[in-house]
């Protein structure tokens, strides 16, 4: 069953980005699996607030889900990634959170989760094994970094290179502008959550000799490497589940 965002009460009626359908399916995997997708998430720099951001997170609460599988485009920062690798996502920096845009601020709701939750065991590990052995399965293991840490910015812009050099030195292997809010969200409420972020550019941080553009980022590359990956990005998740 698919369901559009604008058929469901206080959603947005669709997404803004390019690549995002704005719709839910719902129905099984492997003829036995519950399983609810969401095509396509709210972003703040779409101009929704954090409460909007991770409401599809609160839908899945309320409808008993227990594990949440978030996935993502992002730019690396790590040398060794190429576009078309995955990293699996074992921490965060996000700034935006730690200066207050956060899905957490304002009254508790004591039955979602504790006001003061602890996020170093956000990120479930027994998930991460599970993903390293089904990716070995699929001889997908080559394409696979077991080590990600996720850099969270607000955009809309893409960073410049002295903010990639600065989230390289924090220890980021990735950066895009979403995920993490949905991710403590699921994490407060009680769900295990597993992150995988597909590579889709390199990030610059040079200005190129030859005075050309130095290879900046553009969101029809993001869109080109998604579509390249995508078929083995939903087997690798579909095999997880």
């Amino acid at each position: 069953m698919t369901i559009s965002y604008g058929d469901v009460p206080g959603f947005p009626s669709h997404c803004t980005v390019a690549g995002h359908a704005g719709e839910m399916v719902i129905g099984t995997l492997h003829g036995h699996i519950p399983t609810i997708c969401f095509r396509g998430r709210f972003h703040s720099y779409e101009g929704h607030d954090m409460q909007t951001v991770v409401l599809p997170v609160q839908v899945m609460r309320c409808l008993g889900v227990r594990m949440v599988l978030v996935t993502n485009a992002a730019g690396g920062l790590k040398e060794e990634f190429k576009v078309g690798d995955v990293a699996v996502i074992r921490d965060h920096i996000a700034l935006p959170l730690l200066c207050g845009k956060n899905p957490l601020v304002g009254p508790n709701d004591d039955e979602l989760g504790s006001r003061f939750p602890p996020t170093s065991n956000l990120y479930d590990v027994k998930l991460q094994d599970i993903v390293m052995d089904v990716a070995k399965e699929l001889q997908f293991d080559q394409y696979l970094h077991t080590d990600g840490t996720y850099a969270f910015v607000s955009g809309p812009q893409y960073e410049s290179k002295s903010e990639c050099a600065m989230l390289r030195s924090l220890g980021a292997h990735a950066v895009g502008m979403s995920t993490v809010p949905e991710i403590l969200a699921a994490h407060h409420a009680g769900m295990a959550v597993l992150c995988l972020s597909l590579i889709t550019n390199k990030v610059v941080f040079f200005d190129d000799p030859s005075g050309g553009d130095g290879g900046h980022a553009n969101h029809e590359e993001v869109l080109e490497a998604v579509k390249g990956r995508g078929a083995q990005m939903v087997q690798l998740v579909g095999e997880v589940v």
